[in-house]
């Protein structure tokens, strides 16, 4: 199998909950689905006054320039190495593009959240379990450079090693993801002060890839051009397996058992 993280990058991925992954895919790809998607919003990337909204959303890409950012050799090494081989669907498109735009208006989405990726039969809204039904990784596309002042997603790291006590009591059917936020943000775990705060900066090309259970949040652009990422999972072949027989867990498993207070293949427990 080929390796593109390092041992320190996978250990941070475990106790961080995401590794920054540079060049995932070229710089020049990037600017080629980013001029695509530009002219998908009919707007004028060179006349500002155009820009009237704080995000504008844009869904559904497949097109084969997106496929080839979703499925570069580098990515699929590291998916490998956090997932493990034959463990994960390899991509077709992107999907959801969130453009944040520089704009004084609050953009109403900034709350601190997990991602959910499933509907049990009978319900509304999105769901997520312990065993991560759905959702290998949730991942941030950059195509567009993205600095401190232009709307980075926020990370609270090490914030998915919180959330698997709360999924435990709710089994395989799982928790609504806004009756789970809720939860948390009652008991002071869906922003917990002990957990700093990370900016997913970077440049066009590069791909954070992060544990399913990582708590985030959007922000505000507040810089002078648009920021252009995508967010779109990593479908998994099946569920998670926290009592392997022989120990082969991956570092998105070994997260969970140490959220849970298990010792993971180090024997390293959570402080």
């Amino acid at each position: 199998m080929q390796e593109v993280l390092t041992a320190e990058q996978i250990e941070r991925f475990v106790t961080d909950g995401f590794v920054h992954l540079e060049e995932a895919f070229p710089r020049p790809l990037a600017e080629e689905c980013r001029a695509f998607l530009w002219r998908e919003t009919g707007l004028d990337p060179d006349d500002p006054g155009t820009w009237t909204e704080p995000v504008v959303r844009l869904d559904g890409y497949a097109e084969e320039p997106f496929q080839r950012a979703a499925t570069t050799p580098r990515l699929h090494a590291a998916f490998d190495q956090l997932v493990g081989a034959g463990r994960w669907v390899p991509r077709v498109g992107l999907g959801t593009f969130p453009i944040r735009f520089p704009h004084p208006d609050d953009p109403g989405d900034t709350g601190w959240h997990m991602d959910a990726s499933y509907t049990p039969e009978g319900e509304s809204g999105y769901w997520l379990n312990l065993r991560s039904r759905g959702r290998a990784l949730l991942m941030l596309f950059l195509f567009s450079d993205v600095d401190a002042d232009h709307g980075p997603t926020r990370i609270k790291v090490g914030s998915h090693l919180d959330v698997p006590p709360f999924l435990e009591p709710a089994g395989e059917r799982g928790a609504d993801l806004f009756g789970l936020c809720t939860e948390m943000d009652t008991t002071g775990r869906l922003d917990a002060p002990d957990r700093p705060t990370a900016l997913a900066t970077g440049r066009a090309g590069d791909v954070y890839l992060c544990h399913p259970f990582l708590i985030h949040a959007a922000q505000p652009n507040r810089g002078t051009r648009p920021r252009f990422i995508a967010q779109p999972p990593l479908v998994p072949t099946g569920l998670l397996e926290l009592d392997r027989s022989d120990g082969a867990y991956s570092p998105v498993e070994r997260a969970v058992r140490l959220g849970l207070g298990l010792p993971d293949d180090t024997g390293r427990r959570p402080v």
